[in-house]
């Protein structure tokens, strides 16, 4: 799409019909670019014109603020991030937690995480944190160390929000279609993560006796993207667990 401000996206390649309609999320401008085009187009719907160009700096002294707007809450931010995957939204509330009155940069945000990691006492010596969104051969973190995330968050104050924010298996979200009619089916809630040679789903599941597990699920292979079925097996055999059952045994191919 060409701009007559030199701005311009291509795309290439082939999608098959089959396929159907999907969302794709992308942030391909840069933040002068992106805040100029939509201030000019926000500025025209109301009627106005506007000349000169938007460039980076710093708040004059004695600036005079003419208007403001605040987002969404921020527990709408991470439900539609964690319902549909949205990973530019993802990239965003990452930077956003290390901006404060500064320009946002992706350190300080890692910076602001581990500081707010040691002071709950989670100390994950593997956790590497690249973009923010996943979308990074970079980024680790232990199966383990996920789970222990996943304890905390449950103690949280904002932990309904958490929960209500991942998809709801076989109801809505990335989960709608997957175990639907199945005995998992609206008894958990899974945020799910895939690239090449990577899947992986996490969340919280309830069992058949009302109680509530964290479920961390990871696999890093070539053939990754068969193992549907087993992060499948694992919710539906949470779901059907009574007490004093033990996890079955996994077979290696």
């Amino acid at each position: 799409m060409p701009e007559n401000n030199g701005n311009r996206l291509e795309f290439t390649g082939s999608y098959s019909a089959l396929c159907g309609e999907k969302p794709l999320s992308l942030a391909p401008l840069s933040a002068e670019a992106q805040t100029s085009g939509l201030i000019r187009a926000l500025w025209k719907e109301l009627g106005g014109t506007l000349n000169g160009q938007v460039r980076p700096g710093s708040v004059p002294v004695g600036a005079r603020l003419l208007t403001q707007h605040e987002s969404a809450p921020l527990a709408d931010a991470v439900r539609d991030i964690n319902k549909f995957s949205n990973n530019v939204m993802a990239r965003q509330v990452f930077l956003s937690i290390g901006s404060d009155s500064a320009p946002a940069t992706a350190e300080r945000a890692r910076q602001r995480i581990a500081d707010w990691l040691a002071g709950r006492n989670l100390r994950f010596a593997e956790l590497v944190l690249d973009n923010g969104s996943g979308l990074s051969r970079s980024e680790r973190i232990s199966a383990d160390s996920l789970n222990r995330l996943l304890l905390d968050a449950w103690r949280s104050p904002v932990m309904p929000e958490f929960v209500a924010s991942m998809p709801i298996v076989g109801i809505d979200g990335t989960m709608k279609k997957r175990l639907n009619g199945s005995d998992a089916t609206g008894r958990a809630h899974i945020k799910t993560g895939t690239l090449d040679s990577v899947k992986t789903a996490a969340g919280f599941a309830l069992d058949s006796q009302g109680r509530r597990h964290a479920v961390t699920f990871f696999i890093n292979h070539p053939r990754a993207q068969t193992g549907g079925a087993a992060i499948d097996a694992l919710l539906v055999w949470v779901a059907q667990r009574r007490a004093g059952e033990k996890m079955p045994a996994l077979e290696n191919e």
